[in-house]
């Protein structure tokens, strides 16, 4: 994949999560979190699984990727990225409960600076211009998301976390990404996920059908494009993008969200939102076109 394809896979990943986050939100009004989280991740791995058996059958050839897979890395690394997909996913919507969507957006997009900040932790030298796009980013994200006399809940204090755990992911998905086949990767993490979440259902919860045929379409929505198509490119974009890179391009689903709550749901766009994103936008353009497009060694 080329830097360019790698970027607008990104730009992707963030419109669809962007307006994604108005299915969570829906889905959430039938059933639980972890009902939802359950249900979307098990349709996104039975998505890429059926893919994965179309693509097989279909091709006279095995491909490179799969000739060098290492199921052993593959069933390891993939489940690490579902166990801390799951804490992020689950933390993510249980906090979104009690919060309002502009925080919830302002503190999810929090990783942009907590991936560098960790990355630096493993020893992992960020760009130096990626980290300066991701500050100007965290500046309009605020100026975009944030409503004056903000004060913290306990739902923003989960979302919080959950943006660490999203921060751990991109560092996750970053060093397996070249090494494992990407289709192979997200079938074990969604799966991992899944299951995970359906043992928090099925010991705590009642499952109402009900309710679950209520919230199909959100689950659709979330299950099809939000994870089995956008993971899956942002797996396949991180290839080639570094994580402080992948954190700032992602970091625009808070902007997405907002323009489609704008043109679609008639919510206001103010001049201090007009303006954060604005800086949004000139943080990732510093980080698209000042900053190395590859991987450093030294982050391998």
């Amino acid at each position: 994949m080329s830097p360019f394809k790698a970027d607008s896979c990104l730009f992707l990943v963030a419109a669809i999560w962007g307006m994604g986050f108005v299915a969570q939100r829906l889905g959430m009004d039938h059933v639980s979190p972890m009902q939802f989280t359950a249900a979307r991740f098990g349709l996104g791995a039975l998505t890429l699984l059926a893919f994965a058996i179309f693509i097989r059958a279909f091709k006279k050839t095995p491909s490179r990727s799969f000739e060098k897979s290492r199921p052993g890395l593959t069933l390891l690394g993939g489940g690490l990225a579902g166990v801390t997909l799951f804490c992020a996913a689950g933390f993510q919507q249980f906090g979104i409960a009690g919060t309002t969507a502009g925080s919830a957006g302002f503190i999810t997009g929090l990783y942009v600076v907590f991936v560098p900040a960790l990355g630096l932790m493993i020893g992992r030298m960020p760009d130096r211009a990626a980290m300066c796009g991701a500050v100007i980013a965290l500046a309009g994200l605020y100026l975009l998301s944030m409503k004056i006399g903000y004060s913290m809940s306990w739902g923003d204090g989960l979302v919080l976390v959950s943006a660490f755990f999203w921060a751990i992911h991109v560092l996750i998905i970053g060093w397996l990404a070249p090494r494992i086949p990407s289709l192979r990767l997200n079938v074990v993490q969604f799966s991992v996920t899944a299951a995970l979440a359906l043992i928090a259902v099925l010991a705590l919860e009642t499952v109402d059908m009900d309710r679950m045929r209520q919230a199909l379409p959100a689950i659709l929505y979330s299950g099809i494009l939000a994870v089995a198509v956008a993971f899956g490119l942002q797996t396949v974009a991180q290839r080639v993008a570094s994580p402080t890179r992948t954190a700032v391009l992602l970091s625009t689903e808070s902007l997405f969200a907002a323009v489609a709550g704008f043109l679609v749901l008639g919510e206001l766009f103010i001049l201090r939102q007009t303006f954060g994103a604005s800086l949004m936008l000139t943080g990732v353009l510093v980080t698209i076109l000042l900053s190395g497009r590859r991987i450093p060694r030294n982050q391998e």
